[in-house]
């Protein structure tokens, strides 16, 4: 019996590590080409309810291919928050302009409008952010979009953004877009202020996908 009751042992510790393993692996890929994203304006890459798991960090691998009005790399934006799009959402990762969110997080490279230029790294979560039925994730979704909305303002990026510590659930709704623009307002008279006035190239892209790993 002693024997047996250390072999069942093990077996259940060997799976409980398999199950924590999987959890810390867990991350989905949001890709896209050639997207181009105006101020404040968002594609809602995971809707709510469409991923499970917790949220423990963003990563951003992409590149600025075109500028309107002072676009930098690193505002393109991750944004966690509910449908249709207002201010005050759980998380804002990359973007000059406050969306209000409960965490805030800036890329650490990207600070540039010149085409070509990279932004990459990772952000990792002080409060790590629970997407399960009881938690204030419930509801909310995941945009990705243009975070500078200063008027005329528009970039071009091809990459990928990453969530660290999520995976696809099995019932996925719809995705939308969306803007903030009719509520920020302010926001972009004070965000202007920062780049001037300045114009690039612009064009058209293919809207983004989603993939799991």
């Amino acid at each position: 019996m002693k024997k047996h009751t250390i072999i069942n042992q093990s077996i259940l510790s060997i799976a409980c590590f398999g199950l924590l393993a999987s959890a810390s692996n867990a991350a989905v890929t949001y890709t896209f080409t050639n997207q181009t994203w105006t101020g404040f304006n968002f594609n809602q890459a995971y809707p709510a309810g469409s991923l499970t798991g917790t949220l423990t960090a963003v990563s951003v691998n992409a590149t600025l291919n075109a500028s309107t009005a002072y676009t930098y790399a690193d505002d393109l934006a991750v944004y966690v928050a509910g449908s249709p799009l207002a201010l005050g959402g759980l998380l804002q990762v990359g973007g000059f302009s406050n969306l209000q969110a409960t965490q805030r997080y800036s890329w650490a490279s990207g600070g540039s409008n010149a085409p070509s230029t990279p932004v990459s790294g990772t952000e990792n979560l002080t409060t790590p952010i629970p997407f399960n039925p009881t938690s204030n994730a419930a509801n909310m979704s995941i945009w990705i979009g243009n975070g500078y909305g200063a008027a005329g303002t528009s970039g071009t990026w091809t990459g990928t953004v990453t969530l660290e510590g999520l995976e696809s659930a099995s019932a996925v709704a719809v995705p939308e877009s969306g803007s903030l623009l009719p509520v920020m307002l302010v926001a972009v008279a004070m965000a202007a202020r920062r780049r001037g006035r300045g114009a690039n190239p612009s064009s058209n892209g293919e809207a983004g996908t989603a993939a799991s790993r």
